[in-house]
């Protein structure tokens, strides 16, 4: 059998698909993952399973849907039953890596806001390995490696394998308030340095935007340069040690999600003034759906939580203060993208090298007075960027609109290494659109948004399923009675909602139909039957 090739596969973390050169930034530019672009595939309709971190990257490792693979919100770890596609990569004879954020697990100590009620009066409660439908107590240690708690031991560090990973070496958290093994580097490189990491070491700067942090931690000391350092040094590793193996190497770093925090010059590399007011400040016509308007509303009277997670509303002002520093966050990766592009084709990777860049959501970014992510289904959090570079294809720059999600990653890779996928996985091969063989891949992308907070308007675990193909994109809200229907064709903006327009009721209801018909279809068809019965 030929060698199969190496996989380099780079991921952000809230970026959305816009945000780069090769999908027509305006202003951003990004030479380095351009060239991953220039020599493959862009894929313009590439959609996550979830728009949140854990549920999605979940998605991204086993190829099912968050209802299947179990991590329905962020704060459920992924289950190690469950098998990932670099578990069969590493079974193939793959060496397999992880340098940078995983998010498989919490990585926090916050505990959770879901709490099992008290039994009610006279009744008996389950034991504590019966309370849940399936026994897999995540509080034992293995479910704690991402936690701070675990890295409190100055020599802690990640049981392997993990998740299928032989080699990891993490990055936890998010902005400069970062943990895990950088910790550990960082203390190596400067004993005095995490005196520069956080808020109360911030250094002065004029931005209004909600969670503007400029960061007095320089360029050299950031987790962007651990994680190039950390993958040069696994590179050449691999060079002098292991180059009759094939390579399976996930980089992945944690911005540009918020605190919108460059460091050094990535500053002030880009200035608001570069950039337009989002569409939204503009509109006069526009009728926000209920769960936007109680956003503006919490904005207005002062009670949103601008420092949360959550989707907040912002000025037009600092929309475009956001997007400036976001792009500066971009930039910093772009830089490190191209450093670690021309260690793998400097002769550290033996053999065909497949080079692949996707994100794990979107970010509203001012877009419909927005800024984060959360139950909104919007383009720009539910819409991300894929590329895919490979050598063993035609050359030259190429672009499809055929609609693809997070779930094909796996079976693509899969299929790419010649490895046969287990049972139950829900995602298909991207090869065939990517060839030429097919111009198109699935009807539509099936989203599902679940989360463990309560939501204004929403209630308690608002659950939000989505349907998204050519030309509509539908959203069903648990326990409303209202929805959202859009035209992305006449509307590609998302203003004007079509769900009680009496002229759109025969596309409102097959696109019903088609969501429901997505509901079955992504049952789960594991585990495989043993006997006919």
């Amino acid at each position: 059998m030929a060698r199969r090739p190496n996989f380099v596969m780079f991921i952000t973390d809230q970026h959305r698909a816009d945000y780069l050169g090769c999908t027509g930034h305006p202003v951003l530019q990004t030479p380095n993952i351009d060239r991953i672009a220039t020599e493959g595939t862009i894929f313009d309709r590439f959609y996550v399973a979830s728009p949140v971190c854990m549920p999605n990257r979940a998605s991204v490792m086993t190829g099912r849907m968050p209802s299947v693979h179990g991590v329905r919100c962020n704060g459920i770890p992924l289950s190690r039953n469950t098998v990932t596609f670099v578990d069969l990569l590493r079974e193939a004879g793959y060496r397999t890596a992880l340098i940078g954020k995983s998010h498989l697990q919490n990585f926090t100590n916050v505990p959770n806001v879901l709490i099992r009620p008290a039994p009610r009066e006279g009744f008996g409660e389950p034991g504590i390995e019966s309370q849940d439908a399936v026994r897999d107590d995540r509080s034992i240690p293995f479910y704690q490696q991402e936690s701070p708690c675990h890295w409190y031991d100055p020599e802690a560090k990640v049981a392997t394998p993990f998740y299928g990973f032989d080699h990891v070496e993490l990055v936890t958290g998010h902005g400069d308030s970062v943990g895990g093994d950088y910790r550990r580097w960082l203390r190596g490189k400067d004993v005095e340095a995490e005196r520069l990491i956080g808020p109360e070491a911030a250094l002065a700067h004029a931005y209004q935007c909600p969670q503007a942090l400029r960061t007095a931690v320089p360029v050299e000391l950031y987790s962007t340069t651990y994680i190039v350092e950390r993958v040069q040094a696994y590179l050449d590793d691999h060079a002098r040690d292991h180059s009759d193996e094939p390579v399976f190497l996930m980089v992945s770093f944690p911005d540009p999600h918020h605190p919108f925090n460059p460091p050094g010059h990535y500053w002030d590399l880009y200035k608001p003034e570069q950039f337009a007011e989002p569409e939204a400040y503009s509109r006069n016509d526009w009728a926000p759906p209920p769960h936007v308007l109680d956003a503006m509303e919490q904005r207005e009277t002062g009670v949103a939580n601008l420092a949360g997670m959550g989707t907040i509303v912002v000025t037009g002002q600092e929309a475009r203060e956001a997007q400036a520093l976001t792009c500066g966050m971009i930039a910093c990766i772009d830089d490190a993208v191209g450093q670690i592009l021309d260690d793998v084709f400097s002769g550290d990777l033996t053999g065909e090298t497949v080079t692949l860049f996707t994100t794990d959501h979107g970010d509203h970014l001012g877009d419909h007075r927005l800024l984060l992510k959360g139950a909104e289904q919007y383009q720009s959090i539910v819409r991300v960027p894929f590329l895919w570079s490979d050598p063993g294809m035609p050359r030259g720059p190429a672009r499809t609109k055929a609609i693809a999600s997070s779930i094909d990653i796996p079976a693509t890779i899969l299929e790419r290494a010649r490895i046969e996928p287990f049972s139950g996985m829900q995602g298909q091969s991207l090869l065939p659109v990517m060839s030429g063989e097919a111009s198109d891949h699935r009807e539509a992308a099936f989203i599902q948004y679940d989360h463990q907070r309560t939501q204004p308007y929403l209630g308690n675990q608002p659950r939000v399923h989505t349907l998204v193909d050519w030309r509509w994109r539908i959203s069903v809200f648990h326990g409303a009675d209202w929805g959202e229907l859009y035209d992305l064709v006449s509307d590609p903006g998302e203003f004007e909602n079509l769900w009680d327009d009496p002229a759109s009721a025969s596309v409102k209801a097959e696109m019903i139909e088609r969501l429901l018909r997505a509901e079955i279809a992504y049952a789960d068809r594991s585990p495989f039957p043993t006997a006919l019965a």
